[in-house]
């Protein structure tokens, strides 16, 4: 067998190619020369020769040069505490504000209530017992039938359909009630990006993307709607605690995404007014404040404390591992069995990857995943529907009757059943069993929170980066010792 090397092909050029390519080079580097002289650029820019070794007086400045770039870091370090004494002043006198009635967020809750004709609160499937606030419905209550009540059991893709069911019947006992599961995937900002999307994409029917409880909810508001005056619109004020899923309801029933929305609790920060139709105005408020007297299980799921760094991550998770039982824990998580919080923590980050330098598991970020699987869209936990033994102290049959009146219930029951028939319920045996304290207790008005402490601390490295405002014309570049050759010049006129 003969083999026969191939030989590779040659670089070379020809002559005439090459003395081409250098004539093209020198003609385009002759017109970057003549653009840049018409603006006015230099064409190199000036070496600095720092400070020579034949100056006089050398040493001295560059003692002088080190000893300015001293002061510099001490003043920089100074206008970072008085910044940082002047955002905590800010804070304060935003707050005594508030607290004195004059501020935004004295009023979030019922100013909303205030402007809206129909309440809905937003129920988390899982534990809907747990988002409902008494403070909050008694308030609507007091208007007298004037404002409508509604609820929304949502995120029911997340329960078993026979606990989605005996709650369905336990909050229907005391106010219209719809079952909903906002769409996850709506990624439209505009009408037109809609319409668009819809004529040249295929649609996906997937369970994130698919929306159920949208027609019989904006059914049901249209006729509200229809029978107020001609000339003005049904305002609906969307309330509950945080990471429920407002903003996500109004996504789905406006079908663009016009709120912002996420897994980290608390996105929503200011009022924001949707409209849905010519007649029918939706209202996406912030979340409702959890009052500090609730457990910490219920703090853990229904407050901003860990998002604010107010309470430990790791102490949240091991007061909501108290309230689940532990099999179910293992199974979902796929860990063996554990004596403590800390002991799943640690096994839960070595199995996730979260490890520090020297291989050390991160439990703080096993701790702000576990809280964050626990508030977000994607954990099944249920709670036990309780038996309906009366009605709560602020509500009576006379004003379960005034809250039905005007909506047709047939229409939501049949709307209900076939949301039952279109989602797909997790398995009774892939949730986690979780036991429900009750109702949360909320605070509508910030007067009543506990005033918060300001602390002064010295400023880190992250906060020089991202507020670090020196005079830029006191601060000198710092390239070594040539940095100093303007002052250097200068030290050795005033010598000489």
């Amino acid at each position: 067998v003969c083999f026969v090397e191939l030989k590779k092909a040659s670089k070379r050029v020809s002559c005439a190619k090459r003395f081409k390519i250098q004539k093209k080079v020198r003609e385009h580097n002759r017109k970057l020369r003549k653009v840049a002289k018409k603006k006015g650029i230099s064409r190199k820019p000036k070496k600095d020769i720092g400070v020579p070794n034949s100056a006089p007086f050398k040493e001295e400045v560059l003692r002088e040069a080190e000893q300015r770039k001293q002061e510099l870091e001490t003043l920089k370090e100074q206008n970072k505490i008085v910044k940082q004494q002047e955002r905590a002043a800010k804070r304060k006198k935003e707050k005594e504000a508030e607290s004195a009635g004059d501020g935004p967020a004295t009023k979030k809750a019922k100013k909303v209530i205030e402007e809206s004709d129909v309440i809905v609160e937003v129920l988390d499937a899982r534990d809907p017992l747990g988002c409902r606030c008494p403070q909050l419905e008694e308030t609507v209550l007091k208007h007298e039938g004037k404002k409508k009540l509604l609820f929304i059991l949502n995120k029911i893709d997340l329960v078993p359909k026979d606990n989605v069911e005996k709650w369905l019947q336990y909050l229907e006992a005391e106010c219209p009630t719809f079952l909903f599961k906002a769409s996850m995937q709506i990624q439209d900002r505009t009408v037109q990006q809609r319409k668009q999307r819809g004529i040249t994409a295929v649609l996906d029917h997937s369970r994130a993307a698919s929306c159920f409880g949208r027609d019989c909810l904006l059914q049901t508001l249209t006729d509200l709607a229809n029978k107020k005056d001609a000339e003005t619109m049904l305002k609906v004020g969307v309330v509950g605690f945080p990471n429920v899923g407002k903003s996500s309801i109004i996504n789905s029933l406006k079908e663009v995404r016009v709120c912002h929305v996420g897994v980290q609790r608390g996105m929503t920060r200011c009022k924001q007014e949707v409209h849905i139709t010519k007649r029918l105005k939706m209202i996406d408020s912030p979340g409702i404040v959890a009052a500090s007297s609730n457990p910490g299980d219920v703090m853990a799921l229904r407050s901003l404390q860990v998002e604010e760094k107010e309470e430990s991550p790791l102490e949240a998770v091991r007061t909501l591992l108290k309230q689940c039982n532990q099999q179910h824990i293992m199974l979902q998580y796929n860990v063996p069995d554990y004596r403590n919080s800390l002991e799943f923590l640690t096994t839960f980050a070595k199995k996730r990857g979260f490890l520090q330098k020297g291989g050390v598991p991160n439990t703080e970020l096993a701790a702000m995943t576990f809280l964050s699987d626990w508030t977000g869209p994607k954990l099944s936990y249920h709670s036990r529907a309780p038996e309906h033994q009366g009605l709560p102290s602020y509500l009576t049959d006379a004003i379960v009757t005034e809250l039905r009146s005007g909506l047709d219930m047939d229409v939501v029951r049949k709307g209900n059943e076939n949301v039952k028939k279109g989602v797909r319920f997790p398995n009774l045996a892939s949730s986690i069993s979780f036991n429900a304290r009750g109702p949360t207790a909320g605070v509508l008005n910030v007067s009543e929170l506990p005033k918060e402490t300001i602390t002064i601390t010295a400023p880190t490295e992250a906060d020089e980066k991202m507020d670090g405002t020196v005079n830029t014309e006191e601060v000198l570049p710092m390239r070594g010792y040539e940095s100093f050759s303007n002052d250097a010049l200068h030290f050795c006129h005033q010598r000489q």
